[in-house]
Formats: C-alpha cells, sequence, structure tokens
C-alpha cells in the first residue's frame, strides 16, 4: 500500500478523534514524506503547525492513529518545511564532501566463482545462459533477471560469476554485490545515523550503480521499511536503464508478506528456477571440486557421494571434504571407500536414503500417533494441525518439493496455505525450543540407519 493512501486512513481516524477546527488547521495540512524503519515523518507547512500538532493531547490522538494503520510500534516525527529543507542541504552538502574524501565502492567478488568454474547440467543450464547473457549485455534483455531454486544450487556462485566477469571486461561498470541482509542493514544504519548523513550516503551507493545484485531477496518479507526503500531503488535503477538480478529460494509468488507493487517489479522480466542435479549433474560437480583441490579420490567414492547425499551442492562439497581429510589424518593421499564408510559413519545426511513424502508423512504419523487420513483431513484441532504444519514443512526442507505439489498430497489445499504452515513452522523453529526438537527429533528418525 502507497504512503499516502495509508496517510489517508490515519486522517479518517484523526478526524474522529479531534474537533473539527483542529483538523482542518493543523491536522489536515500535514503531508506523509517517509515510512522507514518503523518511523513516519510528517511535514508540517510552518512552525506553528509542527508545535501545534506537538502538543501532548493531539500529538498523543495523532500517534494512536498512525500505530492503527501501520504498526504498535510506530514513532511519529513532526517536522516543518524549512527546518526540513535545511536538512536536505545540510545532508548534500557533507555528502559530496564524504565523497570526495572517501574512496569509491569497490565490488567483492570471490575469485573461485567463475562461469568457467560452474558445472552447467539439465538442472542449471538455462539459469547459467541467461546469466551470461546478461553479464555480456547488461540492461539490454533479460531486466530484471530473478533467479530461485533451493539452498546451495549454486545462485550465489552465478551471482558473482556475472561480477568477475564484468570486473574484467567491463571495468568502466559500477557493479554492485549485496545479500538481503547488508541492504537491510545499510539502510537501517542510515536511518539511524542521520548526523553523518548516512542515508543520502546510502541512496549514492544503491542508486548510481550500473549493475545491482542482491541475494536472498526472500528475506525482505516482514521488512516493510526496507521494501519500501528497495521499492524506489528498484524504480530509480529500472527507469536509468541499469541492470538488476535478484536471488531468491522461491519465486516472487511465494515470497509472504511481499508488497504486490514489488512482486510485480520481480515479475516484469525474465524469472528462471535452478532445479535440483541430477546423479549425472552431482558427479561432474564432485570431479570439479577434486580438480580444483587436488583431491585423489576412487571412482566408487564420487559415485557414493552423488547416489547418497542431497541436492544441496556445498552439501556433497563439505562430505567430500570430510573424506578427504580423514583419509589424510589416516596417512593416506588417496580416500578409498572403506575411508568414505569410516568417515561418514556419524553422518546422517548421507544415508538419506529412500527419503520421501510418503515416509515423512508416515513418521509424523507414528510420532504423534494421528493416522494419515487425519493429517491430510480437514479437521483443526490442535492435535492435528501441529503435525500437520510440521510435516509440511518438513517435506519442504527436506525433499524441495513445490508447494503446489505438497499441495495435492494434504487433500489438495491451497498453495498459500501450505507456505503459511511451512513459514509458520520455519519461524518457530528459530524461536521456540520445544518445536525446534520436534522437527530435529523427527530428522534424527528420518535420517538414522
Amino acid at each position: 500500500m502507497l504512503l499516502l493512501d495509508q496517510w489517508k486512513k490515519v486522517l479518517n481516524r484523526i478526524e474522529n478523534e479531534v474537533t473539527a477546527v483542529i483538523f482542518d488547521l493543523w491536522i489536515n495540512t500535514l503531508t506523509p514524506i517517509q515510512y522507514a524503519n518503523d518511523e513516519l515523518i510528517l511535514l508540517a507547512p510552518s512552525v506553528v503547525a509542527k508545535n501545534q500538532v506537538n502538543q501532548p493531547g493531539i500529538f498523543e490522538k495523532v500517534t494512536k492513529c498512525v500505530r492503527e494503520e501501520f504498526t504498535p510500534y510506530t514513532f511519529v516525527r513532526v517536522t516543518e518545511k524549512v527546518e526540513y529543507e535545511e536538512n536536505v542541504r545540510k545532508q548534500e552538502a557533507e555528502l559530496e564532501k564524504i565523497m570526495k574524501e572517501s574512496p569509491s565502492y569497490k565490488p567483492k567478488f570471490n575469485p573461485k566463482y567463475t562461469f568457467d568454474n560452474f558445472v552447467v547440467g539439465k538442472s542449471n543450464q538455462v539459469v547459467c545462459a541467461a546469466m551470461q547473457s546478461v553479464a555480456e549485455r547488461p540492461s539490454e534483455k533479460f531486466n530484471p533477471l530473478f533467479i530461485y531454486g533451493g539452498v546451495g544450487l549454486g545462485k550465489t556462485h552465478l551471482l558473482h560469476a556475472v561480477g568477475n566477469f564484468l570486473t574484467k571486461t567491463r571495468p568502466d561498470l559500477n557493479v554492485l554485490y549485496v545479500t538481503c541482509d547488508k541492504f537491510t542493514n545499510d539502510f537501517v544504519n542510515s536511518i539511524r545515523n542521520s548526523k553523518s548523513n548516512a542515508n543520502a550516503d546510502f541512496r549514492e551507493k544503491y542508486r548510481t550503480v550500473d549493475v545491482l545484485m542482491i541475494d536472498d531477496i526472500q528475506f525482505i518479507s516482514n521488512r516493510m521499511g526496507t521494501q519500501e526503500e528497495f521499492f524506489h531503488t528498484f524504480n530509480d535503477l529500472y527507469q536509468n536503464n541499469k541492470q538488476i538480478i535478484i536471488a531468491s529460494d522461491r519465486p516472487p509468488k511465494e515470497i509472504s508478506t511481499l508488497e504486490e507493487r514489488l512482486r510485480s517489479r520481480f515479475s516484469s522480466g525474465l524469472i528462471q528456477d535452478i532445479q535440483e542435479p541430477d546423479y549425472e549433474t552431482k558427479v561432474a560437480i564432485i570431479r570439479k571440486k577434486c580438480s580444483q583441490e587436488g583431491y585423489l579420490v576412487d571412482d566408487d567414492v564420487i559415485d557414493f557421494i552423488a547416489q547418497k547425499t542431497s541436492t544441496n551442492v556445498r552439501e556433497m562439497e563439505g562430505i567430500l571434504s570430510k573424506v578427504v581429510f580423514y583419509s589424510s589424518l589416516i596417512g593416506k593421499s588417496h580416500a578409498s571407500m572403506d575411508d568414505a564408510r569410516e568417515a561418514l559413519k556419524d553422518y546422517g545426511e548421507t544415508e538419506r536414503t529412500n527419503l520421501d513424502a510418503e515416509k515423512i508423512m508416515n513418521t509424523v504419523c507414528d510420532f504423534f500417533k494421528v493416522s494419515k487420513e487425519e493429517l491430510i483431513g480437514k479437521k483443526k484441532n490442535k492435535e492435528i494441525v501441529e503435525p500437520r504444519q510440521l510435516c509440511i514443512y518438513l517435506i519442504n526442507d527436506m525433499l524441495s518439493i513445490p508447494l503446489t505439489a505438497i499441495g495435492e498430497l494434504f487433500g489438495g489445499r491451497d498453495h498459500t496455505t501450505i507456505m503459511h504452515a511451512r513459514d509458520k513452522i520455519s519461524n518457530q523453529v528459530k524461536i521456540n525450543p520445544h518445536v525446534r526438537t520436534l522437527v530435529n527429533d523427527i530428522k534424527s528418525q528420518l535420517l538414522k540407519y
């Protein structure tokens, strides 16, 4: 929802809280100019108007109505036009000074993440081709480019590959890669650190680039202030024909609480997913890693890791390193199958044999003593809802099955219902020890020998 639309709703509330004279003279003359980090800044036309609105009786009512439309924690700040414009001038002057004294923003890309080092297979060849096309001709096609896929499938590798390619071939371009958390933290700090004109510095950093790459954009969910700022950053870059590349673990339509206008922007270019690697691609990835690191590993070990591990590339590389480390620890330079079995005997992830949705559902039913009919049925009592939501979360987390397919498993439920269950448990795992223990206990049962 646009800021002005929200403010109109606030005005409707305030009109019922104050007299008509106060509303017409002081309240209705206010203009919302910024809402970020749970702070709403209102611009008054004069010092008198600002002072009137800031009187305790009026200000408390304004704050109450604002919090009813925004968030319960919203802070209201009333400023005056001349005062505001003077602050803007000071910020611009300070920014000019900072930019003269500070070095330019230099991109930092992992030198190991290049297109040459990226193993291409059926699961990722379309995404890789799109990223290479954008790297060769930024802003000319596929803008914005939105890529998504599960954890450890190569999204970050490809983003850095674009950065490394452009650094070598187009050193004149200003290329910036950041995670969503980095963008959020920079934005929050720019709001808090107004004395150093960090807000202007923030916008200078993000709105003057030629190529902006944002990783893990799904974390922008529930951060309304950050969404507002990113929306304007996106528009500014897009209108100036600058390339935008966004990576996520899910498509735009499945990012909960994402503003519709951002969802629309993300969907306006090319959206492409990285699928799970097949057996042949996993073997190629492991062999590539062995070649890069100088590992000596028997072929049956490579086959074992490719067949027994999940689709997470980082997990496969971690398991490979574990095997090689064990063989070197016992004085061997060449890792054998016996070394692999010994090194991975306590590594549950390598024993994810025949794990499918049916097995997860049956395990959850046994764990909670409920029937499968109840699990996928319509009952909404707590004894059924909690196992159902946990089961949905586990299937999505361990198998990376699309939400629509999970919905079919649970009696044809809509994907938004499945997304709600997944996100609820995902959040609870972070803050609720009881839920975290339940998830770990069920996973242990699923992954044991």
